[in-house]
């Protein structure tokens, strides 16, 4: 079975934050019908057919559970944000997810003839990055296919040929540099080109609610970043499919596409998600800052990989008059993590409201303050140019070179927001 039932002590990567000073409603997400769970839309186009399921750990049907609760002593009232990832009531209970888009296909009669999988692996355990190897699940017998396999991330002709259909339900974060929408376009590219079908069981967007960041310059094109959008695009994955057909960026042609929308969500909706949807977004908080504190991949800072708040705290051993500090150790989805065992000094950023981090959005404040911080120059940066294939752009390491403030750098997209909203508009599925 693909039921997750995990005991709190081996949540080793569903961390909770108890200190959010604002909630977001328990009831934005009451009334969300994901596309997985309209069955009556998309069973019938699955009969008699071979199915692929492009899918990791996150394809929980309509993100139910069973068991969670708040953690002891937060009143519950209809403000009250139910807390991401979500508790058992102890160390002994536990937390069931299920069931997951394959068992219900199974359950349902539909012939599941693959799985893929996309950074990360089907368990969303591994390292960014890592190589995965194919394999065969032991209960079904179904062969699990990475796309993270050899340095390749496009299907081979042999895997297109063991399906009709390919169904995509997967949790996306709404990032250009988040790589699951990547792995869709390869899979729609080779479903163009081998005569198969794509059907998208839509999500929310956890940041769906606004669009931000510059568009990407193609000359900096990348595993991650693929496609000419702005780098907090704003739109789900049915949303970015739709888009990817329309715009005509699959090189083979227009792509057999049905997507299937969620009932009663808009791009205001604070969507919180059941689980994490990679290892080091670890909670909401984590989520919402990947937009601001990315980046610091691209330099000698740390985000805060192998601790558990990644994206919540940033720093480095030689980082000045800092009072925090904390130790990265290995871990699962961080296993050789920077400066690990080497006590770093930086920024704890676990107590930033959420306001202030969503009126931010896409904001370099964190990575200007390090970089002034640290006071080395150019060796700030790594020498390639992962920071432009991050931003999408050159202009942005330029300036902070030149000691330009974030409000400065940030006024420079403010067109490339404007452009790419109008251009998105025609593939929208949800109201704005």
């Amino acid at each position: 079975m693909w039921y997750v039932v995990m005991h709190t002590r081996f949540l080793l990567y569903i961390i909770i934050t108890f200190t959010l000073a604002s909630c977001i409603s328990s009831r934005d997400n009451a009334s969300i019908i994901l596309g997985d769970e309209r069955f009556e839309e998309y069973l019938p186009l699955l009969e008699g057919k071979r199915v692929a399921v492009y899918s990791n750990h996150t394809g929980i049907v309509g993100d139910k559970s069973e068991g969670l609760m708040v953690p002891a002593g937060t009143p519950v009232t209809d403000d009250n944000c139910v807390i991401p990832f979500g508790t058992p009531a102890s160390d002994t209970s536990t937390v069931v997810y299920g069931p997951h888009i394959i068992d219900v296909l199974i359950e349902k009669g539909i012939n599941v003839s693959a799985i893929f999988s996309p950074e990360h692996g089907f368990r969303g355990a591994a390292d960014a990055g890592a190589d995965i190897p194919s394999s065969v699940d032991p209960v079904t017998g179904i062969p699990i296919l990475s796309l993270y396999e050899h340095g390749t991330h496009l299907p081979s002709a042999e895997s297109m040929a063991t399906f009709d259909v390919v169904v995509v339900d997967i949790q996306d974060v709404g990032l250009r540099y988040y790589t699951y929408y990547i792995t869709m376009h390869h899979l729609m590219e080779a479903s163009t080109k081998y005569g198969k079908k794509v059907i998208v069981l839509d999500r929310p967007n956890p940041n769906g609610f606004y669009v931000d960041g510059p568009m990407l310059n193609m000359e900096y094109k990348s595993s991650i970043g693929w496609l000419p959008v702005c780098m907090v695009h704003g739109m789900t994955m049915g949303e970015l499919a739709l888009m990817i057909n329309g715009e005509g960026w699959l090189p083979e042609g227009t792509c057999d596409l049905t997507v299937i929308p969620c009932l009663n969500y808009d791009h205001q909706t604070k969507y919180t998600l059941l689980l994490n949807p990679s290892p080091n977004l670890k909670d909401m908080k984590s989520v919402y800052l990947y937009s601001q504190n990315c980046f610091f991949a691209s330099t000698v800072v740390t985000e805060g990989r192998g601790t558990m708040y990644p994206y919540e705290l940033y720093g480095h051993p030689d980082m000045k008059n800092c009072d925090f500090s904390f130790t990265p150790r290995s871990m699962p989805g961080a296993s050789m993590p920077r400066y690990q065992d080497q006590e770093c000094f930086g920024r704890d950023l676990r107590d930033v409201p959420l306001d202030t981090i969503w009126n931010r959005g896409a904001d370099l404040t964190y990575l200007i303050d390090a970089y002034h911080n640290m006071n080395i120059g150019a060796a700030f940066f790594a020498d390639d140019l992962h920071l432009e294939e991050q931003v999408g752009q050159s202009y942005v390491r330029k300036m902070i070179l030149e000691g330009a403030s974030a409000a400065q750098i940030k006024s420079l997209w403010s067109d490339d927001v404007e452009t790419f909203k109008k251009q998105r508009r025609p593939y929208l599925l949800y109201s704005e």
